[in-house]
């Protein structure tokens, strides 16, 4: 028997009569691993619900789902629990709308590398959608142990000073004891970064054996190489939970205002200070933000990275409510026609 709950669970409504609670630990396509309080259980998303005429949230790893048990089959899942943290991203497919990366967490952990690969812009992009997403990021600098983390530590800061900063060693096992801050029995943590800066080599470590396979970062480009096929949570020997995610080479805005205003809170402060309301802090008088920069209180790269990303959420915002319009005139002319056949079939 599992303890549901020290999987997170906090039951906040009760099941139907033949349901189960149950947590979403892993996804195969169509397939999905689950965790209830009888054990392990596969399970397949009930078509009626999730691709019927319900606004159902399809699942992803760490959500929590009311599931019905099959015997000798695959449980059917019923319904998405309510999230209280999501990690959102435009899907890579150019046709599709949003990708719900992991759910249920308490902390991001914004993984990269001290090789060449490193790259601050990179890092604050994370941290939009990581302060979107309603939980607590913590930016790790892996492989400390191949470069001075100390000038790491100090180009981070100067973009983004409020966040902890915790450069990590594998090797000589450097900033390990910091993150035992975060991995506490019943927490969950989430892994995100691009391939080859070290979410596998990290979780291998905090689990004390082998469970991920790690392979060499190319030579060239310090580019890592697909090692994390699929999304997973695993229970650390501590009792928190880690949910660890493929590299990710592209990383869209969805649904990112919110983040975008929290981490650039300091830019959007500055620009209320402005003589005109339309100005573009290019070259217009009274610019507060031209000041700022000209005084040293925030860099122009700054702004330029709040403007980038400011208007690629504004455009991910119109297109979501595009898509969302096109969904529902999609409904719409599926319902008529159900219901033009029924009666078809009724006149006969």
């Amino acid at each position: 028997m599992f303890n549901l709950e020290e999987y997170g669970y906090i039951e906040t409504e009760a099941p139907p009569d033949g349901l189960l609670p149950a947590r979403v630990t892993a996804i195969h396509r169509e397939r999905f691993e689950l965790i209830t309080q009888g054990g392990q259980m596969p399970g397949k998303l009930k078509t009626s619900v999730y691709y019927g005429e319900k606004d159902e949230t399809f699942p992803t790893v760490g959500d929590f789902v009311w599931v019905r048990a099959v015997e000798g089959g695959d449980g059917q899942i019923i319904k998405t629990l309510p999230r209280k943290s999501q990690f959102i991203r435009r899907d890579p497919n150019p046709n599709a709308g949003q990708q719900a990366v992991a759910a249920n967490f308490d902390y991001v952990f914004i993984m990269t590398s001290l090789n060449r690969d490193f790259n601050p812009s990179r890092i604050t992009r994370y941290l939009v959608l990581a302060r979107q997403s309603g939980a607590i990021p913590v930016i790790i600098l892996t492989k400390a142990d191949l470069a001075d983390s100390n000038a790491a530590v100090a180009a981070v800061q100067s973009i983004e000073g409020d966040v902890e900063i915790i450069p990590v060693s594998i090797v000589s096992s450097q900033g390990l004891d910091r993150l035992k801050a975060y991995l506490h029995p019943g927490k969950t943590v989430v892994f995100l970064g691009m391939s080859g800066v070290g979410k596998s080599s990290l979780l291998n470590t905090l689990m004390g054996q082998n469970v991920m396979a790690v392979k060499a970062i190319r030579e060239d480009d310090s580019r890592g190489r697909h090692t994390t096929t699929h999304r997973q949570l695993f229970m650390l020997p501590s009792g928190a939970m880690v949910i660890d995610t493929p590299g990710m080479r592209t990383l869209g805005m969805w649904d990112a205002t919110e983040g975008v205003g929290e981490t650039f809170a300091d830019v959007e402060e500055l620009m209320g200070g402005c003589r005109f309301s339309d100005c573009r802090h290019q070259s217009e008088p009274g610019c507060a933000v031209l000041e700022a920069i000209a005084s040293g209180r925030i860099t122009e790269k700054r702004l330029e990275n709040y403007q980038k990303l400011r208007r690629e959420a504004l455009y991910a915002e119109d297109k979501a409510a595009a898509l969302r319009e096109k969904w529902e005139r999609n409904k719409s002319i599926a319902r008529w026609s159900r219901k033009a056949n029924k009666n078809k079939g009724i006149r006969r």
